[in-house]
């Protein structure tokens, strides 16, 4: 079944529900939306809507009957939890999925927006990764319960486009980073990390710091709310069955992140790195052709990024999750 979709403006009086809307991703989603004026949004914390309760998930949706979604709940987590818990990962975010975009289906969304993430490649893919790359090698093992899970709402996206003639879209965005960021110790990605490392050294005046490995990995970072508005700008103007990579199309070495983050929090010692420690993979970079050609690029420079982050944190200290 086929039906045609021309993209354009959003009707900003219309029902949009934001699954996932106190997340980085949906949080940020949420304030590009209202500074757009959509005057209708909705959101539900885990506590008020489980949905992972496929009944509880209809109801919603029945009550809501929202005209636009952009699912961005799901169970995330770092390299250590993904690899002890791939079954929690697996399970949880395909439950999530499958009762959101099946209630989406059955009350006639008529747009949404599925995001997914990067580590959807193959862990050997061409630098940069081309969205054509997926399901063209082996994942990486520590986080494949995860990627399965999101390569399977990819495909959910797909198949209702076949079947139902749906215009639904996926998104899959590169490293994030912004307000609203996990800085826990143990669950924090890189950049949340380094930030909260060299504040604290900056805080208590120590003279080093020490980061593992040589620092030499490349890896690209966006900010959230460049996420956000990517999400907006493909919702009003690209439609198709294949997934779009959100990036900035540049990348960093970790050594040079660790400079940036350095000097938004005014640490002046020295910077140090322990070679005896992994580094892992060396290049990670999306390529973000297909979404240059839908009219987007990204807006926030890292240096201002990780300074607006840094901001957020110092303010957000004592209510920081994790």
């Amino acid at each position: 079944m086929t039906t045609t979709f021309t993209p354009g403006p959003l009707d900003r009086d219309s029902a949009f529900y934001i699954a996932g809307h106190r997340g980085l991703v949906g949080s940020a989603i949420w304030r590009v939306l209202e500074n757009a004026g959509f005057s209708d949004l909705h959101g539900q914390t885990s506590r008020e809507l489980d949905l992972k309760n496929r009944s509880a998930v209809f109801e919603y949706f029945a009550a809501v009957k929202p005209r636009y979604v952009v699912l961005a709940a799901a169970k995330v987590g770092g390299i250590m939890a993904n690899n002890t818990y791939p079954v929690d990962f697996l399970t949880e975010n395909l439950q999530i999925q499958v009762n959101v975009l099946d209630a989406a289906r059955e009350y006639n969304v008529e747009r949404v927006l599925f995001l997914g993430s990067s580590c959807i490649y193959p862990k050997f893919a061409p630098q940069p990764i081309r969205e054509d790359s997926l399901l063209t090698g082996h994942l990486e093992p520590t986080n494949d319960a995860y990627a399965i899970a999101k390569i399977a709402g990819i495909m959910h996206i797909q198949a209702v486009r076949r079947q139902y003639g749906l215009p639904w879209i996926s998104a899959m965005p590169t490293n994030l980073y912004g307000p609203g960021d996990n800085f826990s110790p143990e669950g924090s990605h890189v950049l949340p990390a380094l930030i909260r490392r060299y504040d604290e050294a900056a805080r208590s005046g120590s003279e080093t710091v020490t980061n593992w490995g040589t620092g030499s990995p490349r890896r690209e970072f966006l900010h959230v709310d460049d996420m956000a508005a990517a999400c907006l700008h493909l919702l009003e103007h690209y439609d198709g069955p294949e997934q779009v990579n959100v990036g900035t199309g540049t990348d960093v070495t970790i050594k040079e992140l660790a400079e940036t983050v350095a000097a938004a929090v005014g640490f002046e010692g020295s910077i140090e790195w322990d070679t005896s420690k992994p580094d892992g993979t060396p290049q990670k970079l999306l390529d973000v052709s297909k979404l240059t050609q839908a009219g987007w690029t990204a807006g926030i420079s890292l240096e201002d990024g990780v300074k607006n982050t840094v901001g957020w944190y110092r303010a957000n200290q004592t209510s920081l999750r994790g």
